[in-house]
């Protein structure tokens, strides 16, 4: 029989984790324990084999600064993953990004696949953040566009027919020039779509050419300016948009 010889820590109310998951944890993972504790103080103790992932209620974040050290000392090179129930408990990406040794975000609806997926990907020293978690930032930004793009549009007078710019581009690429333009950046796209980071980069880089663009943010600009309904919308300066509202590089 193969010797156990990691712990996954669970620190959560009691019902919160089903026993079914914990199974299916230690079906999918046989070199791993499952233990679990309802607090993180009853975390702060030593256990038969070494922690080396903790899933904690994410209502439970507050409670990390006061008991990182401790639990630092006795679980060297553990890694802190939130697991969130929708709707029970909502957390930001600034309270998750500056919390120590937090690897991400893990929801509980996902597909029972996906989730052991992400369980294996932080074990080996990754992390995940759903897109979910974005969405406050991505909405801030596409408001304040769009109330930069209305404050500064000057009128022009009406093109005769639409340019050949998004004529050329395909739907795999129009999807990906709006996820830019809403502000997220390559490895949260190929997350969202299912692609390899390698292939989003080529399908930018493709955008960009076609567009006659310079960079990311110009095609980021362009794209606003063309799916404007006013017609003075379309040819808003890519730099006057990057010195208020930067979408990155």
């Amino acid at each position: 029989m193969q010797k156990t010889c990691k712990t996954l820590l669970i620190v959560a109310p009691a019902d919160f984790v089903s026993e079914c998951l914990v199974f299916a944890i230690e079906r999918e993972f046989p070199s791993i324990a499952v233990e679990q504790v309802a607090t993180l103080a009853e975390a702060c103790e030593a256990f038969e084999c070494p922690v080396s992932l903790i899933l904690l209620d994410a209502g439970q974040l507050p409670d990390v600064a006061g008991h990182s050290e401790r639990i630092s000392h006795l679980h060297p090179g553990a890694q802190i993953m939130l697991i969130q129930e929708d709707g029970r408990h909502e957390v930001s990406i600034r309270d998750v990004v500056t919390a120590r040794n937090v690897r991400g975000v893990l929801p509980m609806n996902l597909k029972l696949d996906v989730w052991l997926s992400v369980v294996r990907l932080v074990l080996r020293g990754g992390e995940y953040f759903p897109l979910s978690l974005f969405e406050p930032i991505i909405e801030r930004r596409t408001t304040v566009a769009t109330a930069f793009t209305e404050a500064t549009a000057k009128p022009q007078a009406p093109a005769d027919s639409d340019t050949d710019d998004f004529d050329e581009l395909t739907d795999r690429e129009l999807q990906i020039l709006g996820m830019v333009a809403r502000g997220l950046q390559n490895k949260l796209i190929a997350a969202a779509l299912g692609l390899s980071e390698h292939t989003v980069k080529i399908h930018l880089h493709n955008i960009i050419t076609k567009l006659g663009a310079h960079n990311r943010t110009e095609a980021a600009a362009i794209f606003h300016g063309r799916r404007g309904e006013a017609a003075g919308e379309r040819d808003i300066g890519a730099g006057a948009i990057q010195a208020q509202l930067p979408l990155g590089v």
